[in-house]
């Protein structure tokens, strides 16, 4: 590779590793082809982008991005998922191909500036995509709401089923 085709690939994994909100590393040594492509269209449904690198080059771009602490996680065949949408999402589709597919190691991640290990991937893939956050949340604040129409309506139910058992009293 020459070395403005080097300048231009630094300078692109600068890019990413500064406008992603999260980046993680993986080792695909033992996936074969066929495996690679279907992991790539899987992180690409997700808006994950997949980019197999040279970690030297990795390294001077993460350096520059002020992420240099992955320099450690950068040997043999490394691959980083990033994402500028959705954190969570590399880390939950490598999770779940890894799961079936054992030659898929994550090395490490960044979420938003901040290195994580391996088990701090695990752990971000196990959270609810945003969408289920929010409709967590919107139950949440429907309940106490709903509780309080119920808490409300609870006395004028019963006067007014007192009020009819008065008036049937009467009319027997």
């Amino acid at each position: 590779m020459a070395r403005r085709e080097k300048e231009l690939v630094v300078e692109e994994l600068t890019e990413k590793f500064q406008t992603a909100k999260s980046a993680v590393l993986t080792d695909y040594r033992g996936l074969d082809v066929e495996e690679v492509t279907e992991l790539r269209d899987k992180l690409r449904d997700a808006s994950v982008d997949y980019k197999v690198v040279k970690n030297t080059l990795a390294y001077l771009a993460a350096k520059e991005a002020g992420v240099e602490e992955i320099g450690e996680y950068l040997s043999g065949p490394t691959a980083i998922a990033f994402a500028e949408e959705d954190p969570v999402a590399p880390a939950q589709v490598l999770a779940d191909f890894a799961e079936d597919h054992d030659d898929l190691e994550i090395k490490s991640g960044i979420v938003e500036g901040t290195l994580i290990d391996t088990a701090g991937v695990e752990s971000l893939a196990d959270i609810p995509p945003r969408e289920v956050l929010l409709g967590q949340i919107a139950r949440g604040m429907k309940a106490p709401i709903s509780g309080l129409v119920h808490a409300l309506n609870y006395p004028l139910q019963s006067l007014a089923y007192a009020l009819n058992a008065v008036k049937e009293q009467k009319e027997d």
